[in-house]
């Protein structure tokens, strides 16, 4: 008897995508109101979906391996909250089964799923297992025997949601972890069979407006690739130059030196920013570091040895934070979580070589972890559990010392395991 034929295109999976997007934006305020995945997890999820698709609004990659890596790479970087760092793994798994793939077999995502299930399980380190990972692995193994039969994929995934929802009679049927791994499966059924109607979004026509007092995805997109390249031209104009390049970057910096012009920018269209530079002159030493992909960041020139790095829920916090010796500032509370890409983008600075970062609440925990692995040895974790926690290990800091060296006294001091 013939085997499964069925091809899975990049088409395919951008509706997938938007299909999951869509159960969230039906979902996320019901998710907000559960426990066991910190607060606001369905905003936070929302909020990292939002990166993701965003991705690809206008990406150019006809393949599936292609898109699959553009969306991965956003969510990496815009995940908020715990639950936002534990869906980013997953994208992140399912983008190294689909690596290099132009299509794909039923088989071949179906295994790409299990990947992505895998990469989730691993960034959840503690004990004893979350309901977001339990039900995780029950739609693992459910998957697994669909795709060993070689099903086509909207069977595999129903499979697939079938465990999830016999496994909800082993956890906390109102756990937040638990409904958006069984929301996130849901919506991309949902998806690939086009039966979804989004209010907010669609990657075929377009961005629109969202409703009233919904999340606009357009505040999330994120700017994951650092491009730095030499143009040999002296004269060029470089406040015209720098104001082209803007339209489709952040932190663009055009200096001169001796007959090149020195370019530094992060974007989501690096090609864009290659295309634009090439008007301007001769282009070398063009280099492209996708941030989102570990231990890729180095130090460029810095001007302190360590640094304090912190999270401040408003201007008052902010300003305490600073008078106790705080030198980096991060935006966010546990409502609001910074993503992983504004930790990585101010950890990514030229203050200093190294930086501790700290944190007041469990939200926060995942996300530094995160930026950690990104970031490598430039950076110390120290996760306190509340503001009184933090301040008594902020008073342990002593500039002079190393960053693990601060790491390690800070925790001692606020009793931090």
């Amino acid at each position: 008897m013939a085997g499964n034929r069925e091809v899975i295109t990049g088409s395919d999976f951008k509706r997938m995508v938007s299909g999951a997007y869509s159960e969230f934006l039906l979902e996320y305020e019901h998710i907000n109101q559960m426990k066991g995945a910190g607060h606001a997890s369905g905003t936070h999820i929302l909020r990292t979906m939002g990166a993701a698709v965003l991705a690809l609004e206008d990406a150019r990659d006809a393949g599936i391996g292609g898109y699959a890596q553009r969306m991965a790479t956003a969510a990496v970087f815009g995940a908020r909250g715990a639950a936002g760092v534990v869906l980013a793994q997953l994208f992140r798994g399912i983008a190294k089964g689909l690596t290099g793939k132009y299509t794909a077999t039923s088989s071949e995502f179906g295994k790409a799923f299990q990947y992505g299930i895998l990469y989730a399980q691993r960034i959840v380190p503690e004990e004893p297992e979350r309901p977001i990972i339990t039900i995780a692995k029950s739609v693992a193994k459910g998957a697994y025997h669909a795709v060993r039969a070689d099903l086509p994929i909207t069977e595999i995934l129903g499979a697939a949601l079938q465990a999830g929802e016999n496994s909800m009679k082993f956890v906390d049927r109102e756990d937040a972890g638990a409904r958006i791994m069984f929301t996130f499966f849901a919506g991309c059924l949902k998806g690939l069979d086009g039966n979804f109607v989004s209010p907010a979004i669609s990657l075929s026509l377009g961005l629109v407006s969202g409703q009233k007092g919904m999340q606009d995805p357009r505040e999330d997109l994120v700017r994951p690739y650092c491009v730095r390249l030499s143009i040999r031209n002296p004269k060029i104009d470089m406040e015209a130059f720098k104001k082209q390049l803007e339209e489709n970057s952040t932190f663009a910096l055009v200096e001169p030196h001796g007959k090149d012009v020195l370019v530094h920018l992060h974007t989501d269209h690096p090609g864009r920013v290659v295309d634009q530079a090439i008007g301007w002159g001769p282009l070398h030493e063009v280099r492209v570091t996708n941030m989102s992909e570990s231990h890729v960041l180095g130090a460029h020139g810095a001007l302190m040895k360590v640094a304090l790095l912190a999270i401040a829920e408003n201007r008052v916090q902010a300003r305490e934070l600073q008078d106790d010796g705080i030198n980096v500032i991060v935006s966010g509370s546990e409502e609001a979580c910074p993503s992983v890409g504004e930790i990585v983008g101010a950890a990514h600075s030229d203050l200093a070589e190294r930086y501790v970062l700290l944190a007041w609440s469990r939200d926060f925990h995942l996300a530094l972890r995160q930026a950690k692995r990104l970031l490598g040895e430039r950076v110390e974790l120290v996760l306190a559990c509340d503001k009184a926690q933090q301040a008594q290990a902020m008073r342990a800091f002593d500039g002079e010392k190393s960053a693990l060296e601060n790491a390690k006294a800070m925790r001692e001091a606020a009793g931090i395991s």
